[in-house]
């Protein structure tokens, strides 16, 4: 339908953020509300609080200093002001003038000047006057304003309308969703059965999107803020009740296709025997059970096997991989990184040295050279590979399998959902069974999405007879102490692990450096060039490091110690007569694994290393994990890094070390981390701090790009959703008629598709 405001070349710019048809517009909500009808006098506001000042331009002044511009403006109510600072703000010059009626929003500070009253890089926004339109007075003066995220786009060509970018802002969007809005009046299309809707207490479609856009006046702020009114509740619900409908809709499916029906016998026990290394704990034993009665199931297996640090997830997942080889099938593992694929490669061929069959194991990545890829793809396609161990090499189209049964796909929320189907949609004669493994223990809210088509394994028991992990925190000047405790647990014939970020020289383009970004996400209500100056202001004033957070009393950047570095060190100084060795993801396969075999047999003392140890490093005898630049890791990679002692009976020591300037986040991680050794304690404090986008340390992260719902925020509306979705498909109910249920079919099968792609409804 035509937008009144949108022609040919606005269109084009919109298309750029994803916004293709009028309901992508109703879907571009406000952020934020503004409470414009009582303007808060500046004499009970309180310094540390996020507010919105409404004011008239009383002055404004750019301060050149040697650093950089610095822009002032000063707004007044009555006897009062406050002054509004922005670094950069050169762009600002000559956009405000006396008189003027500006609100801003941000978090007010105490001031020297006279003003009393300060904020730092506040959004702002120019109110409407005598000679602006009737429409735009009544849409941002005396009411809850609606602030949207600018719709201008830095991405966007001189062809395609650039110039356009600075008037899709704040201001904009509020007109075109005024207008859209009337122009469907009485014509939103409802998407939820009636006594759905009745049941759960939620409005109508139609006055969702105008309770959301255009807030009544009695609605209560603070829920908007939350985004917990009525209508903002019911757009969430839906598009959470869709996710479900779409993921249930997707499991019944999987049940109606051929897949392999395996077979277990005696042979196949005696040959699981052979290769255990140790009695299986009780959640072992019940996850392969599952395991292994989904894969005698004539239809595919989708399975998600989820434990904490040490609880067994790879020995299980091997177990699995040797049904499907017994039965003469070829089993693939596929991992995100080549550093994981090779410890996976390496712990195959430990765990099956025990067998007295010859197994044969290969390992395919992106860094073998092209002959040896060359001979490792055939061995796949003959079927002489038994065991296949890789990376996304796998997935590639040279890349054929011969008689494939079971994949495992280990951190499968770093690859992306359609790398996981391409690997599934290799020629088989049947599909094959999927293992998803994590070791990143994930909250239910998080699994309900991000695996909801898979059924789930949990591995919620650690192998007997392991110690508590005793964890602190100590500062780079007590290093002296740590090194001297080191050397007591080495003489007590103990060994213990030396973690740093960077391997040499500088942390740019280097794999161990897998860290998990806090950076702040800026969503201002005006154009992009506000956003840029501050953004270029705080990298200039603030500590430069991984996370983009900013240390107390700090303005100078820690410089990395490095892996290569500290060996040199350490060998020739505090730990001078000790067996130590470098370990870093630049080393070959073959030299990781004697470095790491002579670990194991105890040859060395110390183990100096990146995080090429988070994972497939099991050294019963390693007591002491020091982990240097503590407050460079995300939670989930320290808490793999400490998984790597404690694996004997012996007591553990992790110590994390940091100079003694480190961010609020940095200390709130490391507080966490000597608080609690409960993964999924971690893992939700994790999401809590930095939101499900970036929880597993890429945005991407296989989960749907919601327009509405965000999973932390949404995980008990989540929680409906999936029963109701559950219900929906399982039978009909009465009261829901068959239009309605074949109009919720319809809607998952076109708009559902068209936005995420993630299901496909028929």
């Amino acid at each position: 339908m035509y937008v009144r405001g949108v022609g040919p070349r606005v269109a084009e710019l919109l298309k750029l953020r994803g916004i293709e048809i009028a309901e992508d517009l109703l879907y571009h909500l406000p952020f934020r509300y503004e409470d414009r009808r009582n303007p808060v006098p500046l004499d009970e506001i309180k310094p540390g609080e996020p507010v919105s000042v409404i004011g008239e331009v009383r002055g404004s002044t750019l301060l050149r200093t040697r650093k950089m511009p610095i822009f002032e403006l000063t707004l007044g109510q009555g006897r009062h002001a406050i002054k509004c600072v922005w670094f950069h703000g050169s762009y600002l010059v000559n956009r405000f003038h006396a008189g003027q009626t500006v609100a801003v929003f941000g978090r007010v500070e105490a001031s020297r000047s006279a003003a009393n009253l300060k904020m730092i890089q506040p959004q702002y926004e120019i109110l409407p006057d005598a000679s602006d339109d009737e429409l735009a007075r009544m849409l941002e003066v005396g009411r809850i304003t609606p602030v949207y995220e600018s719709l201008g786009s830095s991405q966007a060509s001189p062809k395609s309308g650039a110039q356009f970018g600075a008037k899709l802002s704040t201001k904009w969007m509020r007109k075109a969703a005024w207008h859209l809005l009337e122009d469907l009046r009485g014509r939103v299309d409802e998407t939820l059965p009636a006594k759905l809707l009745a049941r759960l207490d939620l409005p109508s479609r139609e006055l969702a999107f105008n309770g959301t856009h255009f807030p009544a006046d009695g609605t209560d702020v603070k829920a908007l803020q939350k985004f917990a009114t009525p209508a903002q509740r019911r757009l969430i619900f839906e598009e959470l009740f869709y996710l479900e409908l779409g993921l249930e809709l997707k499991r019944r499916r999987l049940k109606k296709q051929p897949g392999v029906a395996f077979e277990t016998n005696d042979a196949l026990r005696e040959a699981l025997k052979e290769v255990l290394p140790f009695k299986p704990t009780a959640a072992q034993k019940r996850a392969f059970g599952e395991i292994v009665a989904d894969m005698r199931q004539s239809h595919p297996m989708r399975r998600l096997l989820q434990g904490d640090v040490g609880s067994g997830k790879t020995i299980v997942a091997f177990e699995a991989m040797l049904v499907a080889v017994e039965n003469g099938y070829q089993a693939a593992l596929m991992a995100p990184t080549e550093i994981l694929a090779t410890q996976h490669y390496l712990a195959a061929r430990k765990l099956l040295e025990r067998s007295s069959k010859n197994y044969r194991i290969v390992l395919l990545t992106g860094s073998l050279d092209e002959d040896r890829k060359r001979h490792t793809r055939a061995l796949i396609n003959r079927g002489e590979a038994q065991i296949i161990i890789g990376t996304h090499a796998l997935i590639e189209e040279k890349v054929e399998f011969d008689k494939l049964g079971l994949i495992v796909v280990d951190e499968q929320h770093r690859f992306g959902v359609l790398q996981r189907f391409k690997l599934m949609k290799k020629p088989n004669v049947a599909e094959p069974d999927m293992l998803v493994m994590t070791a990143t223990p994930i909250p239910r809210t998080l699994a309900l999405s991000l695996y909801g088509d898979l059924d789930l394994s949990v591995l919620d028991e650690l192998p007997p007879g392991r110690m508590p992990i005793k964890t602190s925190h100590v500062f780079d000047d007590e290093a002296g102490k740590v090194w001297e405790f080191v050397r007591s647990e080495v003489k007590k014939g103990r060994q213990a692990y030396i973690v740093y970020p960077v391997i040499e020289g500088s942390s740019t383009d280097q794999p161990e450096l897998d860290f998990s970004h806090d950076e702040e996400k800026e969503t201002s209500a005006e154009t992009t060039a506000p956003k840029r100056a501050a953004t270029k202001a705080k990298k200039k004033l603030v500590d430069e490091n991984l996370f983009g957070e900013t240390p107390k009393n700090s303005t100078t950047r820690t410089a990395l110690k490095s892996a290569v570095d500290m060996y040199e060190h350490l060998s020739n100084g505090p730990l001078a007569g000790l067996r130590v060795a470098l370990l870093h993801g630049r080393l070959d396969a073959d030299r990781k694994e004697i470095i790491m075999r002579r670990f194991q047999r105890g040859e060395l003392d110390v183990l100096v290393a990146t995080t090429v140890i988070e994972v497939g490093v099991d050294v019963p005898n390693a007591t002491v994990m020091v982990v240097e630049h503590a407050d460079r890791f995300g939670m989930a990679q320290l808490h793999q890094l400490r998984g790597r002692v404690g694996r004997g009976t012996a007591e553990s020591s992790c110590i994390l070390m940091t100079g003694r300037k480190i961010t609020e986040q940095a200390e709130l991680r490391l507080e966490a981390m000597v608080r609690t050794q409960d993964g999924f304690e971690l893992a939700e404090l994790d999401l809590e701090m930095r939101g499900p986008g970036e929880f597993f340390g890429t945005r991407q992260a296989g989960l749907p790009d919601f327009r509405v719902a965000n999973l932390l925020r949404d995980r008990k509306l989540l929680e409906i959703a999936k029963i109701e979705a559950e219900n929906f498909a399982t039978k009909p109910e009465e009261g829901i008629s068959e239009q309605e249920r074949v109009r919720v079919w319809d809607r998952l099968k076109k708009a559902w598709q068209r936005k995420y792609g993630l299901v496909e409804a028929g």
